[in-house]
């Protein structure tokens, strides 16, 4: 079951990487995992990093997939974010954002500076 989730989330990330491109992002990662937590996509916009969360369902009846990214997944991404930039040796003045693309049945939705 775990495979199968896991697979069903790269197709999506996928799709969302896609489209992002199609909107001129940049992409530079996908699936960057630390202890503290997973970014699905870091990509670049212009001169600012941006750090992507995917969000899939299959209808709306559970509401928007982009209701999921609570507080506590948001402080997870903000922390491993920080381990990104130390990583790659970015100073930490480097413009960052945060956005969650949202897929729920065909409809894909980016929603920039989401948190």
């Amino acid at each position: 079951m775990l495979d199968n989730k896991r697979s069903t989330g790269s197709r999506y990330e996928q799709k969302a990487a896609a489209y992002l491109e199609s909107k001129g992002l940049r992409i530079l990662s996908a699936n960057y995992r630390k202890k503290t937590g997973e970014i699905d996509l870091v990509a670049r916009d212009q001169d600012v990093l941006v750090f992507v969360e995917v969000k899939q369902r299959k209808n709306a009846s559970f509401g928007d997939p982009a209701e999921a990214v609570d507080f506590r997944k948001q402080s997870r991404i903000r922390r491993t974010a920080q381990w990104y930039l130390m990583e790659k040796g970015l100073p930490e003045q480097t413009a960052c954002r945060f956005d969650v693309v949202s897929i729920c049945q065909e409809e894909t939705r980016w929603i920039r500076d989401a948190f």
